[in-house]
């Protein structure tokens, strides 16, 4: 991966963190590693943990972000929510994936999409 897609990346997660803080989720971990795949942040908010995958995209050229999502991405991300559970002695939990879409255009400010349940389990 390119330096440039890191940072993108990098500023993607920050601002989605910061989205979400806002609206009351608490982060639990970030960049969660496992075999099938990462997870850019685990949270928690009424009681479920969420697991929120990142997209950004710095202009239209490339689509939407949430667009991005493979279905071998859907996949992985499902793995490796069920191996943090499973790490974590939190079967019980209710628990669901989100998607934060960033869409970075130069000069304004940064457009944000919160989806619930955007990963079907």
């Amino acid at each position: 991966m390119s330096r440039r897609r890191q940072d993108l990346g990098r500023r993607g997660e920050a601002v989605a963190r910061a989205r979400l803080k806002s609206l009351g989720y608490v982060v639990v971990a970030s960049n969660y590693r496992s075999k099938p795949g990462e997870i850019d942040l685990v949270t928690e908010r009424d009681g479920a943990i969420v697991f929120v995958e990142v997209r950004a995209r710095s202009g239209p050229s490339m689509g939407l972000p949430e667009e991005s999502i493979t279905p071998a991405k859907r996949r992985h991300l499902i793995a490796a929510a069920q191996e943090y559970l499973d790490e974590h002695s939190q079967q019980d939990r209710q628990w669901r994936i989100d998607l934060v879409a960033v869409e970075f255009d130069r000069g304004r400010p940064p457009r944000v999409r919160i989806i619930e349940n955007a990963i079907e389990l």
